[in-house]
């Protein structure tokens, strides 16, 4: 369990740097490097799946596994939700206010816990699902800064928003079928159907609509290649490896990266509201664990003596 939970955790932080890439190649008013070009969503998202199935196909090749995997009917769906997932949040990161755009993509654990205690049968209590509303309760305090000055500033696009959820409950499927691919595939193989599918789609798209990279451009094209690799790697590590349900709440310490950065980074003021937003997710993920945690001793505790009783009698 705390396996999972660290490589989620670490998954988060890689994840946090290629969102922010991509929000500062998305809109110039974010950049903090002079001189960059605006980037669409589906080139950004080409560029990360054509350094990220570089890096899988390499590997694959170099351990001598099947490119295709076995159970493919589970990797074709993680592969499709995945990329639908990123890339309609790479266009709500163009479309909203990062505030907007990240809180609405938190709702994906949410979203993997009910799926999983639906398809796969896990075990959610009522105190999970308690701790995991607590922990999005603090992303919605996070956002609260960025909602309010949004509808004050500008109207917010009610569409992009319902993409917004849309992207989240992708996610929450893409995660689900990692879990479900636990006893038959490698995590290479998990990760490399998501550029392997996006490969072609955004590549046709790029033929309609394509910035030229220059310059200093193409060394973050390849960190938010890198990075996607090693949060896509991290995070396959970690729904594998434990129960969806443990794992899937830590996902809202990204929103902690992200308030953090803005603070160190742009200079944004830390207001009251951000503040017990953090509170709150790191209130919720911890409470959550610990209960599980303690579930999993008295289980295991249970297990022993009824082995235990089977011996002497």
């Amino acid at each position: 369990m705390i396996k999972g939970i660290i490589y989620i955790i670490l998954s988060g932080i890689a994840f946090f740097v290629v969102n922010f890439f991509v929000k500062m190649l998305g809109n110039l008013d974010n950049a903090i490097i002079d001189g960059l070009q605006k980037y669409p969503a589906h080139e950004l998202v080409f560029f990360r799946s054509l350094v990220s199935f570089s890096i899988s196909a390499a590997i694959i090749k170099y351990r001598g596994l099947p490119l295709l995997g076995n159970n493919k009917k589970w990797l074709l769906l993680r592969g499709t939700a995945g990329m639908l997932a990123l890339t309609i949040f790479f266009f709500t990161l163009h479309k909203l206010p990062l505030a907007i755009a990240s809180t609405l993509q938190y709702l994906s654990p949410i979203f993997t816990v009910l799926i999983a205690s639906r398809l796969f049968s896990e075990k959610v209590s009522r105190i999970q699902y308690f701790s995991s509303l607590i922990a999005f309760s603090g992303v919605i305090f996070i956002g609260f800064n960025g909602l309010t000055g949004s509808f004050s500033e500008q109207n917010l696009d009610l569409f992009w928003m319902g993409m917004g959820v849309l992207s989240a409950i992708l996610s929450g499927i893409a995660y689900n079928a990692i879990s479900k691919l636990r006893e038959t595939e490698e995590t290479i193989n998990i990760v490399i159907y998501f550029p392997m599918l996006a490969l072609p789609l955004t590549g046709i798209w790029c033929l309609f609509d394509f910035t030229f990279p220059r310059g200093i451009e193409w060394l973050i094209l390849l960190t938010i290649g890198i990075f996607t690799q090693i949060a896509q790697v991290l995070m396959t590590r970690a729904f594998l490896s434990t129960n969806t349900a443990i794992v899937a709440p830590f996902q809202y310490i990204g929103a902690v990266y992200a308030l953090l950065s803005g603070w160190f980074i742009f200079n944004e003021k830390l207001e009251l509201a951000s503040l017990i937003g953090v509170c709150l997710v790191v209130f919720g993920v911890i409470f959550g664990t610990l209960f599980r945690a303690r579930k999993e001793e008295e289980k295991a505790s249970e297990v022993f003596i009824e082995a235990e009783t089977e011996v002497l009698s």
